[in-house]
């Protein structure tokens, strides 16, 4: 028997969770129950527990302290937390320690007992790995998972092949039973940019438990593969069931948005497809729920979907062709202005009826056609990206934002480069000034070594600077001789000669009408 403890200062809550679990059916024991951390501590001493469920809030020393100190000494002892706080650093806390499970208050008993057969699934695979034989038997049935999770890449990707019940029984290890199929596809969207949502393996791990623990009992076998940012599912069952599995599904969808206090800022949607009465026609009805959860652009998520729109609103459309008459002259000029309009042009003219994966289709296709207009390094990547970005987004007018960014981040960054390469030479100018302002430079001389025109760079240098070349490089040169005034020795006509100057006369009168003061006056003020 699995030894178990309960920790909760609310006797209530510990009667509460005795009475929730039928122990004894799954092999477990409550041997102690504690009302704070300090009392917890001490019998997991006396009794090195397999399971301690505790609360967080608690006198003394709260559950995360009580965990923290436990794991000094055991590191096998699974934790489960039931905290009426649903508060996202409470979770993200309670996993750096590494717990089995996070559950909220009020406690739920499906959720509760699902949580402690899977503690115990673990538990048991742990102490069963000690025997070679036991070792082989899990590698066996480790790969006959492996085979069903690649029921559903296959469904995907290969359909060419000849889908029978007799193929899904040899290759996939899918029983031969009476009943129908069922796919569905689980979408999750969150803002990659965006921190605050738990890690992948905890998102996953989380849908699969709600997902195969609530179907479990109505199916006859179930296949669930979560990938990034989907969960495809195909489904075996008594047809007399289809209501009860629609039910339970959407139950689950239900349970998974209320862990977004505990996951992070994540919008769930579920798409279900047709019932088959066989196997064949499974590849058709995957890809299907693939774009069927793609409505959730058009009616929201935390929806259950299950049927696609009649009619295709783009049809008969033409939006991405007047899109690519606007969008290269907006490039042409670096506007922003014109992206927009070109976005904003796409927003309005799209119809009321369209359905979700066309609109998808049309921003990505869109942003493939404004890169294309260009030549950058990492073209390749940033498409990616954005295709990616846009597959995470929840509605049509999150779908239009993200091809607006794209195009404002790429033009405004194209403006600056050009920026750039027009400041270049003025750029060169001020450094060779700088260099050389001790000797008699001129314009002339500046403008060969930058690759320019005189008169074109005179004017140049005068619209970017606020001033012309003579009066710049006379400013250069009376700031290094207030320099030399303030901080050498220097005679006057020392440092006249070191700017660049070989008249005195001329040198005091250009310093002078600068600083306001003859060098001499400014040295005795200054220096």
């Amino acid at each position: 028997m699995l030894k178990v403890i309960i920790a909760d200062d609310e006797e209530r809550i510990c009667r509460l969770i005795k009475a929730l679990v039928d122990w004894e059916s799954m092999g477990m024991e409550v041997v102690g129950v504690a009302a704070n951390g300090l009392e917890a501590i001490e019998l997991v001493k006396v009794w090195n527990p397999d399971i301690l469920i505790t609360d967080i809030r608690m006198p003394g020393c709260d559950g995360l302290q009580m965990i923290e100190r436990v794991r000094e000494t055991n590191t096998d002892v699974e934790f489960i937390i039931i905290s009426g706080f649903a508060h996202f650093p409470y979770a993200q806390a309670a996993i750096k320690f590494g717990i089995g499970d996070y559950l909220l208050k009020p406690i739920n008993k499906v959720e509760l007992n699902q949580t402690l057969q899977k503690l115990c699934e673990r538990i048991r695979h742990r102490k069963v790995l000690e025997i070679d034989h036991q070792q082989m038997m899990e590698h066996s049935q480790m790969a006959k998972k492996q085979m069903k999770k690649n029921l559903i890449s296959d469904l995907l990707d290969k359909h060419e092949l000849d889908w029978t019940a007799e193929l899904l029984q040899t290759s996939y290890h899918f029983p031969m039973e009476k009943g129908v199929y069922q796919t569905f596809c689980m979408k999750m969207d969150y803002d990659l940019h965006v921190g605050g949502v738990s890690e992948d393996r905890i998102i996953h791990e989380k849908i699969r438990d709600i997902v195969m623990g609530n179907l479990r009992g109505i199916c006859l076998d179930i296949v669930l593969d979560v990938r990034e940012y989907c969960g495809y599912g195909v489904l075996l069952y008594d047809g007399k069931k289809q209501e009860d599995v629609r039910r339970v599904l959407r139950d689950c969808l239900n349970q998974l948005v209320m862990q977004k206090s505990v996951l992070g800022p994540i919008e769930f949607s579920l798409a279900l497809g047709e019932v088959l009465k066989t196997p064949e026609k499974l590849p058709i009805a995957l890809q299907e729920t693939r774009l069927l959860v793609e409505e959730r652009f058009i009616t929201g998520t935390e929806r259950l979907m299950e049927s696609m729109p009649k009619e295709m609103g783009l049809q008969d459309k033409n939006l991405l062709e007047k899109y690519v008459r606007m969008i290269p002259h907006a490039i042409e000029i670096y506007s922003k202005e014109e992206s927009v309009d070109a976005v904003a042009y796409l927003r309005k003219e799209m119809p009321k009826n369209v359905r979700g994966y066309e609109v998808l289709d049309l921003v990505i296709s869109a942003g493939t056609v404004f890169l294309m207009q260009l030549n950058l390094k990492e073209q390749k990547e940033i498409l990616e990206q954005f295709k990616e970005d846009c597959n995470q987004c929840n509605s049509v007018d999150k779908l239009f934002d993200t091809l607006e960014k794209l195009q404002g981040t790429i033009i405004e960054g194209l403006q600056k480069e050009r920026e750039n390469d027009a400041l270049r030479p003025i750029r060169m100018a001020k450094q060779y000034i700088q260099n050389h302002y001790k000797e008699q430079i001129t314009l002339e001389e500046v403008s060969d070594v930058v690759g320019l025109s005189t008169t074109y760079f005179s004017a140049l240098f005068k619209k970017e600077i606020g001033e012309g070349f003579a009066k710049y490089l006379i400013n250069i040169r009376m700031e290094e001789a207030k320099r030399l005034l303030r901080e050498t020795n220097h005679s006057v006509f020392e440092i006249c000669e070191a700017v660049g100057y070989h008249d005195l006369k001329h040198f005091t009168r250009t310093f002078e009408k600068a600083a306001g003061l003859k060098p001499s006056a400014y040295r005795k003020l200054y220096g």
